[in-house]
Formats: C-alpha cells, sequence, structure tokens
C-alpha cells in the first residue's frame, strides 16, 4: 500500500484570503455605495419647498458619513448654500452687490460669477436650525481629537432629544479619553432628570451637586418647576444652592482678576511717573504722551514686520524704552533742568510739550486710531471652569507688570546707577559733596521714568486702539496712584495701583464705570488729608 504523496503546492489558504479579502472589499463598496445613495438622497430632499422634507434630507446628509456633509450643513446653517435656478446645482455663494462668487457645494469646484438673481437660497426656519446645530454636533463626536468631541457633547447636552441621548449612551461604553468621558456622564446625569423614577432623580443630581455647567442648572431649573415629589424638590434645591454659592465665588475670582489686570495696567502707567516725580519733584504733564510714543514705537515696528507679529511686539519693548527714554532726556535738558523747584512751572511747561507731542503725532500718523495686532499666544482665554474664565492678554500683561517692577527695583536697589538716584533723592547736597553729578542723575532718572512710561505704551497697545489722546486717558490715574502709595515709592505704587484697580472693578457692577471712578477719587482725597504721603511716604528730602 502506498503513502498518498503530499501536494507541494497548497493553494488553500491563498484562496481563502482571496475571498475572504474580496468579501469584504465587497462588504465596504456595497457600504461607501449605501451612503452615497442616503447622502445623495438628503441634497435632493435639501433642495425641497417644505421644511419638512429638508428637515428629513439633514438627517440623511448628517448620518450618511460623507466627508462634505459638514461644509454643506455649515453654509446651511451660515445662510450661504444657494441653489441655480436653472439646473438646481448647490452651491456655496459669497454675495457682493449684485454679483455671487459661487462654488459647487459637491465637487468643491469654482463656478465663477452670476447675477444674484440667478441664485435662490435654501431657507430655514429656526427649528430646522436647531436640528442642524444637533447634526453638526453628531457628525463632530466622530472626530480623532477629544477636544473637539467635549464640545460636541457639551452642544448636545444644551438640546438633549431621545435621538441623542441614546447616541450619547452609546459612547459612553467606547469613549476613553477622560475629559470626553466626564462630559457624556454629565449628559446622562441630565437625562436621568427627566426620568419617571424618582430614585434616579435622586442619584442623577447627587452626582450633579456643584457642577457649573449652564445646561446642568437650567435642567435643575425646569425640574424643579415640575417636580411634585417632595424629597427630589428638596434635593434640587439643595443641589441648585450649591450651584449658586460656587457661582457667586468664581464670579468673586473673576472680578478679582479683572481688578488685578487693571491695576497692573495702571501700576505700569504710573511706575515711571513715580520716579520723576519722587526723585526730582517734577509734575510731568506729558507723562501720558511718553505712554502714547510707546504704543506708536509698536505700531512702527509692526508696520515693518508684518509677518512676525511676535517678534515685532518683543522688539518693541527695548524700542519703546529707546524713544520714550531719550525723548524725555530731551525734555529734560532742553527745558525742566531750568525749571526745578518750581513745580507749578514744570507743570505748565510738561502740559505745553504733551500738546506739542500730541501734534506731532497727528501731522505724522493722522488724528485716526491705529489698532496693533496681537500674536496667537496672546488670544483668546483660559478657561478654568464654566463660570471662571482669564483672558490671555491681561494675563500676559500682570505678568509683565509685575517683570517690569522687578526689573525697575533691582536696577535702583542694586546698581550704581540706582544707588546715585537714592542718594540724590534723599539728600541732594550731601550726594553733591561726594562726587554725584546731580545734573547728569537728574536726566538719567528722567529718562528712566520716560522709558518705562514707553514700555506701558507697549502694552497698552495690546488692550486698546493706538492713537493721539492714549495717554491722555492713563494720565490722572497715574498721579492718584502715586499720590495714594506714597511719592516716589515703588512698592507703594506696586500696592497702590492693584488696590485701586481691584476697588474699582468692585464698584463697577452697582455703581456703573464712572461713578466708580468718581467714588474712587472720593475715597483718595480723603485719604490724603489723613495721610498727605500716601501708604508708603518716602523718607528723604522729597518727605519735607
Amino acid at each position: 500500500m502506498h503513502q498518498a504523496q503530499s501536494n507541494p503546492y497548497n493553494f488553500k489558504p491563498l484562496l481563502i484570503f482571496f475571498l475572504g479579502t474580496l468579501i469584504l472589499f465587497l462588504t465596504g463598496f456595497c457600504h461607501a455605495a449605501e451612503r452615497e445613495a442616503q447622502f445623495t438622497e438628503g441634497i435632493s430632499l435639501l433642495l425641497q419647498k417644505t421644511f419638512n422634507q429638508k428637515q428629513s434630507g439633514i438627517h440623511k446628509i448628517a448620518t450618511s458619513g460623507d466627508k462634505r456633509a459638514e461644509p454643506i450643513l455649515t453654509a446651511l446653517l451660515g445662510g450661504k448654500l444657494y441653489r441655480l435656478k436653472k439646473d438646481y446645482t448647490l452651491v456655496h455663494a459669497t454675495i457682493e452687490n449684485s454679483q455671487a462668487h459661487i462654488t459647487d457645494a459637491l465637487t468643491g469646484d469654482s463656478l465663477g460669477s452670476v447675477k444674484k438673481r440667478k441664485l435662490k437660497k435654501i431657507t430655514i426656519n429656526n427649528t430646522l436650525r436647531s436640528k442642524i446645530k444637533v447634526a453638526l454636533a453628531t457628525i463632530h463626536l466622530s472626530n480623532p481629537d477629544p477636544k473637539v468631541r467635549e464640545n460636541a457633547i457639551n452642544k448636545l447636552t444644551k438640546n438633549l432629544t431621545d435621538e441623542s441621548s441614546i447616541l450619547l449612551a452609546e459612547l459612553l461604553h467606547t469613549e476613553k479619553n477622560r475629559d470626553v468621558r466626564e462630559a457624556l456622564t454629565i449628559a446622562m446625569n441630565i437625562v436621568n432628570l427627566r426620568s419617571p423614577d424618582s430614585g434616579q432623580k435622586l442619584l442623577a443630581l447627587s452626582k450633579l451637586q456643584g457642577n457649573l455647567k449652564p445646561a446642568v442648572r437650567n435642567e435643575i431649573n425646569r425640574l424643579l418647576s415640575e417636580e411634585e415629589d417632595v424629597q427630589v424638590r428638596k434635593k434640587a434645591e439643595s443641589v441648585l444652592a450649591s450651584i449658586k454659592s460656587k457661582t457667586s465665588f468664581y464670579g468673586l475670582l473673576e472680578t478679582l482678576f479683572f481688578g488685578l489686570s487693571l491695576g497692573s495696567v495702571l501700576v505700569l502707567a504710573a511706575i515711571g511717573l513715580a520716579i520723576t516725580f519722587g526723585v526730582i519733584g517734577v509734575i510731568n504733564m506729558a507723562h501720558g504722551e511718553l505712554i502714547m510714543l510707546g504704543a506708536y514705537t509698536t505700531y512702527v515696528i509692526q508696520q515693518l514686520l508684518p509677518g512676525s507679529i511676535g517678534l515685532a511686539l518683543f522688539l518693541s519693548i527695548p524700542a519703546a524704552f529707546l524713544v520714550s527714554g531719550l525723548t524725555g532726556i530731551i525734555i529734560e535738558r532742553s527745558v525742566i533742568r531750568f525749571l526745578y523747584g518750581r513745580p507749578l512751572e514744570t507743570l505748565l511747561a510738561t502740559f505745553g510739550i504733551s500738546l506739542i507731542l500730541q501734534q506731532a503725532v497727528r501731522s505724522i500718523f493722522s488724528p485716526l486710531n491705529r489698532s496693533v495686532a496681537s500674536p496667537a499666544w496672546m488670544s483668546g482665554s483660559l478657561q478654568i471652569n464654566p463660570i471662571l474664565s482669564l483672558t490671555n492678554n491681561r494675563i500676559a500683561i500682570l505678568i509683565f507688570s509685575l517683570l517690569v517692577f522687578a526689573g525697575l527695583y533691582l536696577i535702583l536697589k542694586k546698581s550704581s546707577i540706582g544707588l546715585q538716584v537714592r542718594a540724590v533723592s534723599q539728600n541732594r547736597k550731601m550726594a553733591r559733596a561726594m562726587g554725584i553729578r546731580a545734573a547728569r542723575v537728574d536726566a538719567l532718572t528722567f529718562g528712566l521714568g520716560s522709558g518705562i512710561a514707553g514700555i506701558a505704551g507697549v502694552a497698552l497697545s495690546q488692550l486698546t486702539n493706538v492713537g493721539p489722546n492714549l495717554g491722555q486717558a492713563y494720565i490722572i490715574d497715574s498721579f492718584m496712584v502715586v499720590v495714594f502709595g506714597g511719592v516716589g515709592n515703588l512698592w507703594g505704587t506696586l500696592i497702590g495701583g492693584l488696590s485701586l484697580g481691584v476697588a474699582n472693578k468692585f464698584l463697577e457692577p452697582w455703581a456703573g464705570a464712572v461713578l466708580a471712578k468718581i467714588l474712587i477719587l472720593v475715597f483718595i482725597i480723603l485719604f490724603i488729608q489723613k495721610r498727605p504721603r500716601g501708604l508708603f511716604p518716602q523718607k528723604g528730602r522729597t518727605a519735607g
């Protein structure tokens, strides 16, 4: 009996692999064809007249999985989706006067320009707008970016339906990102608040304790207006009270932040004035215009480097210091040096200089305000929670003002020029006897204070438009900070500026912006009646 010879060419595994691949390909092809048919049907329904047909079309487009669904629905929501009257071609249109620039909504091909009258807008109502928002959020739920998915869940949570609730419940079993899962859990708890079972409502309320999302608060308010179960009502009232308490707390923190950011601006504006006023006793009414020069320096450098906004901003800091500092030295050498010991005359002289600087800027740059762009990292805000949001530009300026203060403090305390400035401020005659050139120190001190004013202008250019009258808005506030904190005292300027900024922001909600400033001014007038030298009085010659 002979043993059967084995076949060296066994095609069975290869045949199985080929058939499996063919089946997968055919299955994918069938699914793709089915999705394409669903998308095409949705587009056809979107072109119909009735809103019910359009609603069905929106649903089919959103659930088709076609990559063209999102841009089409976004254009429809934004009122930029049209059809050509002659052949019903669906187009995106940007209308300018009587002309419309159009692109094919399905292929993305540019179709040139046509007369506006040749287009028919795809109209929607408020119900469809809500459906489109839900549809777009549903599309975003499959986005690979966790942040996009989380935002989509938050949007759906604001307008939960039975369909979206089922979808979110399914996603909760597959989602792995912690933040997205937390958003899904909150949405499911909101769904449970609508359950007829009181036990589920109580459990959901316990899990939503202290949650600050507006959708949670709105849902609990709805529950209280409809719920009859006493235990559930009592629990809902307790949870709502805790939410209100946390909301008030974070509201106070936000007000405190805005107060500190305003205070940091006041510190930047006043710290240069504290040096010139405190050391050489000059009432410099042109200080605001030196701030303005720093802001315009930022604008000019940004025009020279239009593609590098961040680099232009960093280069503006030393450039503004030099421009305003040199201007200050010129003012001191040409005018102020002849007026020492006569503060009222320095006030009039510097007021005249401020008018000259304003007119010079108007002649060079025109009277119109100029806009200075902010780099990307200063845009947007830091979202701590749904209640507390800190804007990036104000965070940056708060940190920047503290760095400027620290740098100036080190210069005055650790450098030789700082030692000479302190010596002259405390006893000018003794300083001269020790060989210090007081006239040179005066010029450098005025230049240093003016340069700091220029740096303040760089910061202010990121908060407001740059114009000839920019400095006028801060000169009075600067004097208030200097007098309140103590003339010539850096720590007094810092604490005084931050304190006045915080006080102003806490007064604004109930007194209004104008009355709040008036109340602050009245407070300072009363304060200096009690303490004429401010919070931290200067010692030495200036104290007298």
